[in-house]
């Protein structure tokens, strides 16, 4: 467990934190994080998957705005993340950012790549526009609905709250209609039920969609 640097394309040195497993490593996953930057919150997913023994790493995206972005969850703090996510970010030195993330991972094995929230969204175009993802696992990505006519080159399940008010779930079945044959998993549960730190947090849909990540990465990345 600690923080490190990936170089990106342009020289920039790009934050992140990264944790690796006891023994050798099965393959590594890129965890992509909400709007609240790599927080505590992200922090402990990594050290979960490491735990799995996978190297797992989360780069901090919000980086090239401003350093060490860690947000929690009060309104304040929602209203923040967005303007830096949505407003601020540049989405295509996102994803360039994210491809050397996931390249400097690959020296540990093959990469899945796994987001929540604004990282769910940014896990779909990831698993249709880089290169070296073997496996993505994308929870309740607002905007995946919005990018359905992109088509994913390695295998990808999606996890939905069908209580979730930022993502219909009619834009949800729309998306499932052009995507038939993709995994798309639908909880009863909000948006951010993976998150402990959050009042949607859901223990048995977490645990479910945790367990489907697993059994993907594990089938994907250690063949």
């Amino acid at each position: 467990m600690a923080t490190t640097t990936v170089t990106c394309n342009d020289g920039f040195e790009l934050g992140a934190y990264e944790a690796s497993p006891a023994g050798a490593p099965k393959g590594a996953v890129v965890v992509i994080q909400e709007i609240f930057g790599v927080n505590s919150h992200i922090r402990s997913v990594v050290d979960g998957y490491a735990a799995e023994g996978y190297f797992a790493i989360a780069p901090a995206i919000f980086d090239r705005l401003e350093r060490d972005v860690q947000l929690g969850y009060t309104e304040d703090d929602m209203t923040a993340g967005i303007e830096l996510a949505f407003q601020k970010l540049d989405m295509s030195q996102t994803l360039a950012d994210l491809q050397s993330t996931i390249d400097y991972a690959a020296s540990q094995g093959k990469v899945g790549v796994v987001g929540y929230c604004f990282g769910g969204l940014l896990t779909w175009l990831s698993s249709c526009n880089l290169n070296n993802v073997s496996a993505a696992s994308a929870y309740y990505g607002g905007g995946i609905p919005d990018n359905a006519d992109m088509n994913p080159s390695c295998p990808i399940i999606l996890h939905f709250g069908e209580q979730d008010a930022h993502i219909p779930m009619d834009s949800v079945a729309t998306f499932q209609e052009k995507h038939g044959d993709l995994p798309v998993h639908v909880y009863a549960a909000d948006h951010g039920f993976n998150c402990d730190q959050r009042d949607a947090y859901d223990a048995d849909a977490a645990t479910l969609a945790r367990s489907r990540t697993l059994d993907l990465f594990g089938e994907a990345l250690t063949a």
